[in-house]
């Protein structure tokens, strides 16, 4: 019997909408609780302690419960909470750019604040169309991006993405959004290689490019590793050959590190570190803070800088709380914390680890494929191991997969038949052993569940 207390807040989540909330089935049930958390640590209503394996949506890289992180946005909420950054500036915003200018690759030394990914994802797109208005180039305006892609739920960045079941009774931008095929090589063509693979997702957007006319295509917007399309990683080579494309028919290449940054690959950016490329425009958010505040950037090479330069080139555009001077602190304190603590080392130590022990769940006779990258991972289950057949119910498996998660104690993010781990970067190796013991169980569990109803067979 929960307490009054407890009760009054259930009832009162029933007048929020959430994100993704299925409509038919509001105010049905109560979600699950979260009263507490440390560590790498969630705790609900009853005490019950879940290791956090989504890391909450990816962003919570120094783990939870700093207390130095609220310290320092109390303190500049205390001393200067809020000023227009559209006529006015402040201590904190102009040392965090200072900050993302020094650790980012090459020339990307002007920076521009936002609430999160989403709209950093949308600036970043608005600019190159006013970039290329500016240079008149008014035609210049088709982008490129990949099937099983996500870059935010704005009208515009939302018609990037590549999910089609998320697109359900929703109007999306198609005239000048294109869709490449998905970089996934577990989903490659039987006895074809990686290479070959590669050759063939390289060729695909070369073909694309001829087709619109490079004269006609102002970027390509691309994760270094697709996320939410379930941890795709992309063959070797890929995203430095497609950016070798974008430099030959000039198209701006946007790396969208809105996960991938701030140490979720062991440095703070990973285009240029871990695949060798200096983007045009990169943006960032989540791991900017670890979670501790909305904030969210984009930052422009000073090439696009030099060529903007001209007169009328105003660029209206801005947010109210571009910039905030709390998010700005906790983003300051966090960065400070990452390279006092070693956090980047950690990840760049521990990372192999994490990926080899995530390859037990191979043996799982439901898993068809593990994959990842420093500390993110996803685990596909299939019909057939052989034939990598999804499942006749794929959204199934990973709703059970959660369901026997949550009891033994694991917080995970299903996707359909997909489940996608990105714990905290400061997990040990204890840690991480208890999350795949606990996370292999509740798969295990989850096949016999499904075996049972018929929906799959060994």
């Amino acid at each position: 019997m929960k307490n009054d207390y407890i009760s009054q807040i259930h009832k009162k989540d029933k007048l929020l909408i959430h994100p993704y909330e299925d409509f038919e089935k509001k105010g049905t049930y109560d979600r699950k609780l979260i009263l507490k958390s440390n560590n790498i640590y969630l705790y609900d209503e009853d005490g019950k302690e879940y290791i956090d394996g989504p890391g909450g949506m990816w962003n919570n890289n120094i783990g939870h419960g700093n207390t130095e992180i609220g310290d320092a946005v109390k303190d500049q909420i205390s001393k200067m909470d809020y000023c227009s950054p559209f006529t006015e500036s402040t201590e904190p915003a102009a040392e965090l750019a200072s900050v993302l200018s020094e650790i980012s690759p090459g020339d990307l030394n002007s920076i521009f604040f936002t609430t999160d990914g989403s709209t950093a994802n949308d600036t970043a797109l608005r600019f190159v169309m006013f970039y290329n208005n500016v240079l008149g180039r008014p035609n210049k305006k088709h982008i490129i991006t990949r099937d099983r892609a996500y870059h935010g739920s704005t009208y515009l960045t939302a018609s990037l993405n590549g999910k089609d079941r998320e697109k359900n009774k929703f109007d999306f931008e198609k005239k000048f959004i294109h869709h490449l095929s998905s970089p996934l090589p577990y989903r490659r063509q039987k006895d074809q290689t990686i290479e070959e693979f590669c050759n063939e997702k390289v060729n695909e957007f070369e073909n694309k490019i001829n087709e619109l006319g490079s004269e006609n295509i102002a970027a390509y917007i691309a994760e270094p590793i697709l996320a939410s399309g379930g941890c795709i990683i992309t063959p070797d080579g890929y995203i430095k050959r497609f950016w070798d494309l974008c430099k030959k028919h000039d198209i701006l290449y946007i790396s969208d590190e809105v996960v991938t940054s701030f140490g979720r690959l062991g440095h703070f950016f990973s285009s240029e570190k871990v695949f060798g490329i200096i983007p045009d425009i990169i943006t960032t958010a989540k791991g900017i803070t670890s979670g501790y505040m909305p904030l969210g950037a984009v930052l422009f090479s000073d090439k696009l800088m030099q060529d903007v330069k001209k007169e009328s080139s105003v660029f209206i555009h801005g947010y109210t709380y571009s910039g905030h001077p709390a998010c700005c602190a906790a983003a300051l304190k966090n960065i400070e914390i990452i390279k006092r603590d070693k956090i980047l080392e950690h990840v760049q130590n521990i990372a192999p680890y994490f990926q080899k022990k995530m390859q037990e769940l191979i043996d799982i006779p439901i898993v068809g494929d593990v994959r990842g990258m420093g500390i993110m991972s996803g685990i596909e289950c299939v019909m057939n191991k052989d034939s990598k057949e999804a499942l006749v119910l794929d959204q199934a498996i990973g709703n059970r997969i959660d369901e026997e998660s949550l009891k033994l104690g694991l917080i995970i993010r299903p996707l359909y038949h997909v489940c996608v781990l990105s714990p905290a970067l400061i997990i040990t190796k204890k840690q991480i052993d208890e999350l795949i013991e606990k996370l292999n169980q509740a798969i295990t569990n989850a096949m016999k569940k499904v075996k049972a109803e018929g929906l799959w067979s060994e």
